[in-house]
């Protein structure tokens, strides 16, 4: 009796590259390693070409991630922070917060909290939350410029929040760096908020 294979189960399922707005959305849900090992590592060829031959910023973030963990290739974290700063300096805002989260935490890097700030400001400036929540984080643990702390309360205290768990953050952090800025700031703050609407 022959046994015929199981084509269904035997066969992978081919996979598309992604699309900018795929990563962005896996990278800004954390699900970009995740989405890498389920797709069977089929794409770390593109993945690496993107990165490397054509220099895509999300690209080089991603591949520098996949080498900071060691996904689907052998771990080398010093190339991919490497790649991860190559983002950076073609603006990716992505890779400009994530970077800081690891001086932030000490993760691949010393722990360094100025550093931190540095990454994460321009970020911060070019309307990313994710990098305005973790900059009031930082300003409200006393790292950074103080001239800075008005311009990060500003800026995440007039944000608008998708959900009511990232509000309820954002307002926490805010209150943590009210300590930290005069009153009469904090209410011309506010007053500037209602004139704008």
């Amino acid at each position: 009796m022959l046994l015929a294979p199981l084509s269904s189960q035997a066969e992978t399922q081919a996979v598309d590259i992604y699309s900018q707005e795929q990563l962005i959305e896996l990278i800004r849900s954390k699900q970009y390693l995740t989405r890498v090992e389920g797709d069977d590592c089929q794409l770390v060829q593109d993945i690496e070409a993107r990165a490397e031959v054509l220099k895509q910023p999300l690209y080089q973030y991603l591949w520098g991630e996949m080498l900071n963990y060691g996904i689907c290739v052998k771990a080398n974290p010093p190339r991919g922070m490497a790649l991860l700063r190559d983002s950076v300096a073609q603006g990716s805002a992505e890779a400009m917060v994530r970077i800081a989260e690891y001086y932030y935490h000490g993760t691949f890097v010393f722990q360094d909290k100025e550093r931190a700030v540095h990454y994460v400001l321009p970020a911060a400036a070019s309307g990313d939350l994710p990098a305005r929540m973790l900059l009031v984080r930082l300003f409200g643990e006393g790292y950074g410029s103080y001239r800075d702390f008005e311009l990060g309360y500003h800026w995440l205290y007039n944000d608008v929040f998708s959900d009511e768990a990232t509000k309820k953050e954002a307002y926490e952090l805010l209150k943590v760096l009210e300590e930290k800025i005069p009153p009469s700031i904090v209410a011309k703050i506010k007053l500037q908020h209602l004139k704008s609407r």
